[in-house]
């Protein structure tokens, strides 16, 4: 089976309120695809994070002593650490220029996913990640399957570091309707071996995937509709991906 993944044309520029569903139906018809059970639709965290107006203005944003005293350790502007506390549960580590978080969310990143980078013209604006990703990928994923009468599932991804590994690559952060783990293990190996800790992060492949068609700099292929995933669609969560940390033998 092959996996085709076709970035949806003419998206605009997202502002806050937009609807993607239209937006979404919109690029389709445009396009010469058509939506089909099993279909995959994924989205660039940018543009739900713009719908849902998690647009910041520094100018607004008042530091406390901590965030302060942190902005000295990574020489980073104290507004941005601000925010980047307010968003996290913890910090994990801290340098110069550097600084990773424990997101709200769950998971592992560098700034709390607050992002700079087409925003807008103004560098004092930057982009929060998505409140609840998992809710806004459910309730997209609940129109789009209404307006189009198919079964689908939706990704929603954003671009991360890796701990032992330069570069960034695309990884899930919001999901309905598609699993994000698929479990081997107790299934046999090519000589009839069990398999006994294989676990294959599938959503997250696929994130990586579509990443490379978005682009990561000026680009604007946002959407990007993929099918052909070698796995049934099934109910998940973001949840089903992150490594407790009393199994993180790194935290």
């Amino acid at each position: 089976m092959a996996l085709t993944l076709t970035p949806l044309p003419q998206i605009p520029l997202i502002l806050p309120g937009d609807d993607i569903t239209s937006i979404i139906l919109n690029a389709m018809e445009k396009s010469i695809l058509d939506m089909r059970d099993g279909d995959i639709l994924v989205l660039a965290q940018k543009i739900v994070s713009k719908s849902e107006d998690r647009l910041v203005d520094l100018a607004e944003v008042k530091p406390r002593s901590v965030a302060l005293e942190l902005a000295q350790t990574t020489q980073k502007d104290p507004r941005l650490i601000e925010l980047i506390l307010k968003e996290s549960s913890r910090v994990v580590r801290a340098r110069p220029g550097l600084i990773i978080v424990e997101h709200k969310l769950g998971f592992i990143c560098a700034n709390a996913g607050i992002d700079r980078s087409n925003v807008n013209d103004d560098e004092d604006w930057v982009l929060l990640l998505p409140k609840d990703p998992d809710a806004s990928a459910q309730l997209l994923r609940e129109k789009l399957e209404k307006e189009t009468g198919t079964h689908l599932g939706i990704l929603i991804i954003d671009s991360h570091g890796r701990a032992w590994r330069k570069g960034t690559v695309g990884i899930t952060i919001g999901i309905s309707g598609l699993p994000n783990l698929i479990d081997l293990r107790g299934q046999p190996d090519l000589f009839g071996r069990e398999l006994q800790a294989t676990e294959i992060g599938a959503a997250d492949e696929l994130a990586a995937a579509a990443s490379l068609v978005m682009g990561q700099a000026a680009e604007s292929s946002q959407i990007v509709h993929a099918r052909g995933f070698p796995y049934p669609l099934l109910e998940s969560s973001l949840a089903d991906i992150l490594r407790p940390r009393e199994q993180d033998l790194f935290r």
